[in-house]
Order: C-alpha cells, then structure tokens, then sequence
C-alpha cells in the first residue's frame, strides 16, 4: 500500500467529512477558539513554574536566556515540526488523534501479527495517558487565570478555589450546546488573546530586546553545558508550554488540518513567543518577577481586564481537551475498547463535533476533585507533564510506523526526524519522571487505571463472542433441518441482530422455542466497524440470500460513524433489494447475561470487571438507533 500523506489529507477532506458551508476564515476562528486554548494558556504558568524553587535555578541573564531558547526550540520541533507539519499528515480519512493513528499503523501490518497487537497495545496505553493528563488541564489552566486575584488583592486567596469550580461546573454543563456553537462564541475571545498576549510580549521585549537572542540554539546549548546532566529535569517545566500538541492532532477532525495549520504558523506561535520573550525580558529587568511574571507584565490599571480575559482563554482551553476527549472515546468505543454509550451529534454542517454525556460529566467529577485536592496550579504542576509526554513518545513510534509502511516518498525524511523526535521525547519522560512523588503519580495511575479498564473491555468481548461460537449451532446446518419440518410462518420480517455470521442466533432459538413461529422473512444481521473513520458508501451494505426467505445482511461502518441499522436497511431498498417496511419489520437481539469463571478466560477479578462492565454498557439496540416499539429482547446466560 502507498499512499501520500498529501492525498490522504486531501482524501479526508473533500470526501465525506466537510465542513458544510462553513468558510475557511469561520473555521480558522473556530479553531483558534477550540484548538488552540490549552497551549494557549500555557505562559499562564510557565515560566513561572521554570524558576520556581522546585528546579532551584537563578533568574540571572543566561539562565533566563537558556530558558528562553529551551521553551522556543521545544515549541518549534514538538509542536510546528511534529504535530502541524508532519503528523497531521497522518490523518485517517480526515481523523486525528492516537486512536486514528494507532488504526493507521494496524492497517500497515499484517492482521493478527504479533507486530499489529503491539501496535494496538501501544494506541490504548497513549489514549489512557491522554486522558489522564487530560483532565489536569482544566484545573491547573482555570486556577492559574483566578490566581492573578493574588497579584491584585492578596485578601481574596480564599475565593480562588470557589470561583474555579463555578467556572468549571459552568463549561462543563455547557458541553452539551456542542463544539460549533461554543467555537463560535470563543472563538473571537480567544483571538483577543491571543492579540494581547502578543502586545503585552512587544512591549515587555522593548525594555530588554536582548532576549529576542533567545531563538539562536546555541542558549539552549549552553544552558545545559553549564547545568550538567541535572539541566534535563528543567525539561519538567519546559513541556508545560507544548502540552496540547496531542490535542491539536486529536481535534484535527473537528475544523480540518488547514485551517488548524494557518492558526498555528502565522497567529498562534508568534502570539506566544511573543509573550514568553516579554516575559524574560521581564525577568532580566526585575528578577522579583519571577513569582508570577505573567501578571506582573500587565498595566496595574489592566490587570482585572486582564484576569477576566485570562479566565475565559483558560475555559476554553479546557474545551479543546474535552472535545479531544470525546472524540478519542467514540473512536475507543466504535474499536471495541469501551462499552458503547449515548452520543449526541451536535452540528448539521461538520460531522466530527459530538458530544458525549458519559464522557463529559465523569471528566467533570475528575477535575472538580484534582481543584480540591491540589488547590494551586503550582501543586498541579508537579502532576502536569508525565503522561502527555509519555504520550507524545507513542506518537512518534506509531508514526515511523505510518511513514515506513505507507509514504515510501516521504520516509526518506521523516523518519530521521523521528529518531530527532524520539531522543526529545525520552528526556521529557525522563524529566518528568523525577516528578512521580509530588503528584506525577495521579495521571499516570488515572491511565493505568482506564488502561486495565479498556482491555479488560476488548479481551472480554473476544472471550464472550467465542464462547458464543463454541456454543452455538453452524447456521448452514441448522436451517436445512429446520425446513424440513418447518413452524408456522406468519407475516411480517425478522431481523436477528447477531455478532456472529455463521452462528444461529440465540434470540432465534428462543424465539422458536417459545413462540413456535418463523416469520415470512428472516434476516441475519451484522454490524461490522471497520478500521478507517467512513465506511465507503460501497462497502456499507452487503445482502446474501441463503434460501427459503433467509438473508444474511452485513452493515458495516467507520469507527468515527454512529451506526443507524433502519436507516441502512431502508437503503437496501434503493438498491433494488430487501423491501424493509419499518411498520411490518420486527428486530429480535440477545442480551447476554455474563458469568465469571474460575477455569477459563482472563483472572478471575478481570471476568468480574467485564461482567460489571457489560452488565452496565448502553444496550447494542439504543446505539445502532432501533426502535424501542419494533424490538424484542431475549436473555441468555454466557461463562466466560
């Protein structure tokens, strides 16, 4: 398989993933508003976090300059380099994020190989330590824009914690109106921001332009020349300012890659160097800035404006890792990693802007619980970095992937740049590890936690679909003997929703057993997710008759589609085939009940958790939109 990463973004875009009638400007603001407010945010607490007393490093002139160059060059080869001009590149039929990527990689490897299980392992281990650094980003982004009350009136310390979690509840509960109608609204706020963290840099730089020396290398050289081997865990405060490269490959779906591209390279990066030199040119003036240098660069008369707009900027950097939240879980959900839930589609114009309940109100409970245990963006800090960094290493393997497997025109360069990638990535793992006791500890136990969660979910469904084979009757056999004495046959169509193709269907032998009727039509349904977001529109549908009125019907979908079976089949219609009248069709499904078992499948705690977890999921009927009027469900009682 070749394919350019060009054709692939191309292919991605002007196929079934548009953007409506919605024009380039619009989605640029748009992304600028979404995208863009977790990196964003970052000269909220960056530096400030660089010389605080947990590095122990002296604001003198090259220790501020070195800072400087680290915090350019990382922002330069992470996030231009990586994630803007390569992986998003990457994209999976327009699709970005670790999920898309780690399907990307599969598809280049042989299925079942030992190599593609890897790969699959490595996809799940990144989303999990994405969502685990995930939900520090709201925390520590809204406490530090409250936090600027401190600069202004000390006195009102005790009401920071409050109002940040009224401002979180509130973009929480708002989640619900969707990423279009919330982009349109933050869009233009975050557009000031970013213009004012650029005026505020200009006119902080004027006062010591030496910084603007800062971008040659040779400071960042030399910084760790002169900070020996231990120089590297400065690295722990440096990848707070490219936290949200990963955000901005996962929300690639929601706004398209050029858009996003023009935001980033001609407003967004100079907007935040900008302000990151301002604030070191702060520094060398009035090394005493260094306690908040972000709001001590502001006017005294515009530092309320300024705490207001900085908590709104912070809000909606919160959004940008929710709406890569939602879209990492129904990528996760439609693989078979996590138990199907309620998705609600919120734009009739772009089809990546979702939102999802379940997701929204657990990452709500999460955040609303770091505010209260951490209480300051320094102590979140400490917490901040591991997983994402840990994440942005499983970026770049899955992209050597990609790029030897499938750009033999761009591998040439690509994958020395991946190696460039990879030995940056190692030490800021590295350097954040050293943060493990002062509270690294949470995100990376929060990803192993949903990480044991998501494969527990996928072995358990593999462990349930065979005993479901091994139990069940070959249907090539059994539907001949039945005809041979055939029941009653009464009017109407049967549609036997059912995992396995070969299998007879639990809900059918119940359905005989109890009922003792055949309706006049029989169909076998499958719905099948294949590894790439859309299902081509001839591959959607697949009918095979096999005698005496029975059908085997196969629908298949991307992992970023919902399923719609009525829908599907009354397509079938259309193309000449199975007439579905919706009034006169009956939809029969099996609900398992599952039983952990000592003697077979995973231990026996993890059979446990799947059966929770199973007994929990949204029905498979409510996800593919059947009609609660036209179903029956019938029980059955699978050991795992």
């Amino acid at each position: 398989m070749s394919t350019s990463p060009s054709s692939q973004a191309n292919a991605g875009h002007s196929g079934q993933h548009g953007h409506g009638n919605i024009g380039l400007a619009g989605l640029v603001v748009g992304a600028i508003g979404v995208v863009f407010g977790d990196i964003g945010t970052s000269p909220l607490y960056t530096l400030r976090e660089a010389f605080s007393g947990h590095y122990g490093l002296t604001a003198d002139h090259n220790t501020v300059l070195g800072v400087l160059s680290l915090v350019f060059w990382a922002l330069t080869m992470v996030v231009t380099v990586k994630y803007v001009t390569i992986i998003m590149r990457a994209d999976n039929q327009g699709e970005g994020g670790i999920m898309a990527l780690m399907a990307l990689a599969q598809r280049s490897l042989p299925k079942g190989s030992r190599s593609a299980y890897m790969v699959g392992i490595l996809g799940i281990f990144g989303a999990s330590l994405f969502f685990g650094d995930g939900v520090i980003t709201p925390a520590i982004s809204v406490l530090s824009a409250v936090e600027g009350l401190e600069v202004v009136a000390p006195q009102l310390h005790s009401w920071i914690v409050p109002i940040t979690l009224v401002v979180l509840v509130s973009l929480f509960a708002t989640q619900r109106y969707g990423t279009a109608k919330v982009g349109k609204v933050f869009g233009p706020i975050t557009v000031v921001w970013f213009l004012v963290l650029a005026v505020l840099g200009v006119v902080n730089i004027t006062h010591e332009p030496e910084v603007l020396h800062a971008i040659n290398p040779w400071w960042a050289a030399r910084f760790f020349a002169e900070h020996h081997w231990h120089g590297i865990f400065i690295l722990g405060a440096v990848v707070l300012a490219v936290t949200g490269g990963e955000a901005i490959y996962t929300d690639m779906g929601h706004f398209g890659a050029r858009p996003i591209r023009l935001a980033w390279y001609w407003f967004v990066l100079p907007a935040l160097m900008l302000n990151y030199l301002g604030q070191g040119a702060l520094i060398l003036e009035n090394p005493a800035a260094i306690k908040n240098p972000f709001y001590i660069g502001v006017p005294q008369w515009g530092r309320i404006p300024m705490i207001v707009l900085a908590t709104a900027a912070t809000v909606i950097a919160s959004q940008a890792v929710i709406t890569g939240g939602f879209s990492i879980a129904r990528q996760a959900m439609q693989l078979g990693y996590i138990p199907r839930m309620h998705i609600k589609h919120t734009s009739h114009d772009t089809i990546g802007q979702i939102y999802i309940p379940g997701i929204n109100w657990m990452m709500m409970v999460i955040v609303i619980g770091l505010v209260l245990s951490f209480r300051t963006s320094s102590a979140l800090a400490t917490a901040y970095g591991i997983s994402v960094s840990a994440t942005m290493l499983i970026d770049t393997l899955l992209l050597a992937i990609v790029a030897r497997a499938l750009w033999p025109k761009w591998r040439r360069w690509v994958l020395p740049a991946c190696v460039l990638f990879l030995v940056a990535d190692v030490a800021f793992v590295i350097a954040n590890g050293a943060k493990i006791l002062q509270g690294g500890w949470f995100p990376v136990v929060l990803g192993m936690l949903l990480f044991t969660l998501l494969r527990t979910w996928r072995r358990g469904r593999e462990l349930l679909a065979a005993e479901i084979r091994k139990e069940g009757i070959q249907l090539d056999t059994f539907l001949p003997g039945l005809m041979l004495a055939p029941p009653v046959r009464v009017q109407g169509t049967a549609v036997f929703l059912t995992a396995q193709t070969g299998v007879v269907p639990h809900a059918l032998m119940h359905n005989l057993k109890h009922n003792k009727v055949l309706h006049e039509r029989n169909v076998f349904l499958t719905v099948e997710t294949l590894p790439v977001p859309f299902a081509p529109p001839e591959k959607l549908l697949k009918i095979e008759s096999i005698g005496d009125d029975f059908y085997r019907v196969i629908v298949r979908y991307g992992f970023m589609q919902t399923p719609d079976v009525p829908a599907a089949l009354m397509r079938s219609c259309d193309k000449g085939g199975i007439y579905f009248d919706p009034m006169d069709t009956t939809y029969f499904a099996s609900r398992e009940n599952v039983v952990a078992s000592r003697r077979r499948g995973m231990p026996i705690w993890r059979d446990k958790l799947f059966a929770i977890m199973h007994r929990n999921a949204a029905p498979a009927t409510g996800f593919f939109r059947i009609p609660g009027n036209r179903l029956v469900e019938l029980g059955a009682q699978v050991e795992i």
